[in-house]
C-alpha cells in the first residue's frame, strides 16, 4: 500500500556540479526536494520505488545498486541507486540509470537515505494513462508500506528561451498539473492529456500517472512545496502522505 510519495523535478542542473556557476539559481528547488525526501523517510516505508521518465532509454526496472552518470553533461560524477543486496555481484545485469533516475539517486544520496530497500522504474514517455496507472497499482501492492520518489518535469515551453520555445498552452497545462500534485488529485493526474503533454515536452506526465495509479484508494493528502519555471520549464515539488 502506498503510504507516502515525493514528487521532484529532474533537470541535471539540480546537481550543483552540473550547474556549476548557475547552481544558486535552483537552491530553492533543492531545498524543497530535500524536505520532500525527508517526509518519505518519516513514513517508514518497507520499500521505496524511484520512478522517472526515461526518454533517453532505460525503460523498465532498475534494481538496487544500479548506477548512473552525469558524464554526458560534462561532469565526472557517478551515482548509485542504493546498495545491491548482499551476495548480489551481478553488476553486468544492471543497465545504466536514465537521467531522471540518476537525479533521484543523487537526491537520495544527498539525504543519506538508508531507510528502506530501493528499486528504480524508468517509464516510457509514450505509455498510456491506463498502462501507467497499472504500473502504479503493481508498485503499491508489492509491500505493506510503499513509498515513491517520482521524478518528472512539467512543460518545456513556458518562454521563448525554453527548450520547446513558447507555447501559450503550457502555462495552463502546468497550472493543472500543479493543482493535481498539490492536492493528491489522482483523477486529475490521470486526465492529463497525453498528446498535449508530448507537444509541450512535459516528461513528467507518465511518472505522475504511475503515482496516480499507486495512490488510488490510499486516501493521501498532498502539499505543493515548490512551483516555478526557471529556464522556461515547469518544476514542481510535492509531498503526499
Amino acid at each position: 500500500m502506498l503510504v507516502a510519495a515525493a514528487v521532484c523535478p529532474c533537470p541535471p542542473l539540480l546537481v550543483p556540479e552540473v550547474a556549476t556557476g548557475a547552481a544558486p539559481e535552483l537552491d530553492a528547488a533543492r531545498a524543497a526536494c530535500a524536505d520532500a525526501v525527508g517526509l518519505l523517510a518519516a513514513a517508514r516505508p518497507d520499500r521505496l520505488y524511484v520512478v522517472g521518465a526515461a526518454p533517453d532509454g532505460g525503460h523498465g526496472v532498475h534494481p538496487a545498486g544500479s548506477t548512473g552518470s552525469f558524464a554526458g553533461f560534462g561532469v565526472d560524477l557517478s551515482v548509485r541507486l542504493g546498495e545491491a543486496p548482499a551476495g548480489d555481484g551481478d553488476e553486468g545485469a544492471r543497465r545504466a540509470l536514465p537521467t531522471s533516475l540518476a537525479v533521484g539517486a543523487w537526491l537520495l544520496g544527498r539525504a543519506g537515505w538508508a531507510d528502506a530497500p530501493i528499486e528504480g522504474l524508468g517509464v516510457d514517455g509514450a505509455a498510456t494513462p491506463d498502462v501507467c496507472a497499472g504500473l502504479g497499482r503493481g508498485l503499491a501492492d508489492s509491500a505493506g508500506r510503499v513509498a515513491l520518489l517520482v521524478l518528472g518535469d512539467g512543460s518545456a515551453c513556458r518562454t521563448v528561451k525554453a527548450p520547446g520555445y513558447l507555447d501559450e498552452r503550457a502555462e495552463d497545462f502546468d497550472a493543472a498539473a500543479a493543482r493535481a500534485l498539490g492536492t493528491a488529485d489522482t483523477a486529475a493526474l490521470l486526465a492529463l492529456d497525453t498528446g498535449l503533454a508530448h507537444e509541450l515536452k512535459a516528461a513528467g506526465r507518465a511518472p505522475w500517472q504511475v503515482l496516480a495509479g499507486a495512490a488510488q484508494g490510499a486516501g493521501l493528502d498532498g502539499r505543493l512545496l515548490f512551483e516555478d519555471a526557471p529556464y522556461g520549464v515547469g518544476y514542481f515539488v510535492a509531498a503526499w502522505s
